[in-house]
């Protein structure tokens, strides 16, 4: 009787732990365009999501996570669920810009710590609860204009997407451009649902540039390489780390062949040189993803998603010190602790959260790529 009574005791002590253990476990949330135009970003890094572990710095979790679609008021209202019905410690979204600044503004209101899978710029206190985890738009900006400078660019055509990611990529490249003496000598924009820029591509063109830019991202994007291909261009051609995964080239086709990509380490990661501070931490990833999806499956925003859970899991301790899960102080704790992250090897590189811009990449989380026969090869 004494040792049923001893088990008894035993028993009801560790269902008492482990529901403690569970009462203060996180929840996640994710909101990601798993379908309309940015399918092709929301689907990888879903897919990297699955490969989390049940844990996030030493405490369980669980993730909730939504798809919007690509629309800005979907992720909006995403964010709202995520926050009012889930009370979540943090949000994971969205996977294009204009989705992620709607997710942005309830991010503030609610002062839940978001970290954005696209790149935006930062303006006003509503961008003080907002971490965006890829690199930002000056980081590889800069890359592309070296890239030209060394090529001997004079003129630059510009074909963008009409939205906030095309603006505020054209915004950094007139004032980059006229300071490293570049001419932009057209710029054009379409919608990321058009099914034809055979008009911008010709106007484009027809203004006889050396190389142009194409800021878009996913799918999307392969449509002014093909009608730049279709129109006879044979000057060099720029795309963002916006379409640097394998269905953009699927899509893209031959015309793909020797576009320069600004990219995270993890599209190259077998080429990286020993001595590249995330050499392991991409390859890593890359094993693990592959191991699941197939061979050759990597991609850039799976990526993204990977590494907002390193930084997840590495600032969650810190902040669980001061407070509990589920509560106004830890999501303040929260926020603090990942803005404080510095030297955190990551998928994509070395991540170093800047207070100033929100982001967390600098030059050395960055890669140029070009396209070789249908494969990613790393530029010198």
């Amino acid at each position: 009787m004494k040792k049923s009574c001893t088990q008894w005791l035993a028993a009801t002590a560790l269902a008492l732990a482990t529901g403690l253990v569970h009462a203060q476990g996180l929840t996640i949330g994710l909101t990601l365009s798993t379908s309309g135009p940015g399918a092709s970003l929301g689907i990888p890094e879903r897919n990297a999501i699955e490969l989390l572990p049940d844990t996030l710095g030493g405490l369980p979790v669980k993730y909730v996570v939504l798809d919007d679609a690509t629309d800005p008021g979907n992720a909006s209202r995403n964010a709202r669920r995520l926050v009012q019905e889930h009370n979540v410690d943090a949000i994971i979204g969205s996977s294009t810009t204009p989705a992620t600044l709607a997710v942005t503004s309830v991010a503030a209101e609610s002062k839940t710590l978001q970290i954005a899978l696209s790149p935006f710029r930062r303006a006003g206190e509503v961008f003080d609860w907002v971490l965006s985890l890829p690199q930002s738009v000056p980081v590889m900006s800069s890359a592309l204009f070296e890239d030209m400078k060394k090529h001997g660019v004079k003129k630059l055509g510009f074909i963008g997407f009409a939205d906030s990611y095309g603006e505020v990529w054209l915004n950094d490249v007139r004032p980059r451009a006229e300071k490293e003496g570049i001419e932009l000598v057209a710029v054009e924009r379409f919608a990321r649902t058009d099914r034809s820029v055979t008009a911008q591509a010709l106007k484009v063109s027809g203004a006889q540039p050396d190389a142009v830019l194409v800021v878009a991202s996913g799918t999307p994007g392969a449509l002014p390489m093909v009608a730049l291909a279709d129109r006879g261009f044979k000057g060099r051609i720029y795309q963002t780390h916006g379409v640097a995964n394998n269905d953009f080239m699927r899509v893209s086709g031959t015309s793909a062949n020797g576009v320069v990509v600004p990219a995270g380490a993890l599209l190259v990661a077998e080429q990286l040189a020993a001595d590249h501070p995330s050499r392991d931490a991409a390859r890593s990833f890359v094993r693990r993803y592959e191991a699941k999806y197939g061979a050759q499956s990597r991609d850039l925003f799976a990526g993204y998603a990977w590494d907002a859970y390193l930084l997840l899991d590495e600032a969650v301790p810190v902040a669980a010190k001061n407070a509990k899960p589920g509560t106004a102080e830890f999501r303040q704790a929260l926020r603090d602790a990942v803005f404080g992250t510095k030297g955190l090897a990551g998928a994509h590189g070395v991540i170093n959260v800047s207070k100033e811009d929100h982001s967390a990449y600098g030059v050395d989380g960055r890669v140029l790529v070009t396209v070789e026969d249908g494969k990613w090869k790393l530029l010198p």
